[in-house]
């Protein structure tokens, strides 16, 4: 069985792992959304409508708003691992829950954004 110092290394080193993923996820994918907007750009004719133009700008928010949800929810997974395995105290947890909240709210906001409805209306076509 594995001494108390040891998981609480493993729960500390594992937190910072899916941090470490979380802020990859978004700089990586942020950086493929803009690489796909530019190529978008340059390959579609330059003298084209507005609504081609809108089409891209969509396209580049829902692509870069999909890597920050990935992002924020690795991000989430590494704090409540740290919260919960490393330092569980009242105030952690505290800190922790409002920390949630944030990312909670920022994460529907994003769903908003990206798909044009909330994210419990799916399913609907009237949105």
């Amino acid at each position: 069985m594995l001494s108390d110092p040891l998981m609480l290394a493993i729960a500390s080193e594992i937190s910072r792992w899916f941090e470490l993923a979380g802020i990859t996820a978004i700089v990586l994918g942020a950086l493929l959304s803009l690489g796909n907007a530019a190529f978008r750009w340059t390959s579609w004719q330059a003298h084209a409508g507005e609504s081609v133009a809108d089409d891209r700008i969509a396209i580049f928010r829902k692509s870069l708003g999909r890597s920050i949800l990935i992002g924020l929810e690795l991000l989430v997974a590494g704090d409540i691992i740290r919260t919960v395995a490393v330092a569980p105290s009242l105030e952690n947890l505290l800190v922790l829950g409002g920390i949630v909240l944030i990312r909670t709210f920022l994460s529907i906001s994003l769903e908003v954004e990206i798909e044009g409805k909330w994210p419990w209306r799916r399913g609907d076509s009237k949105g």
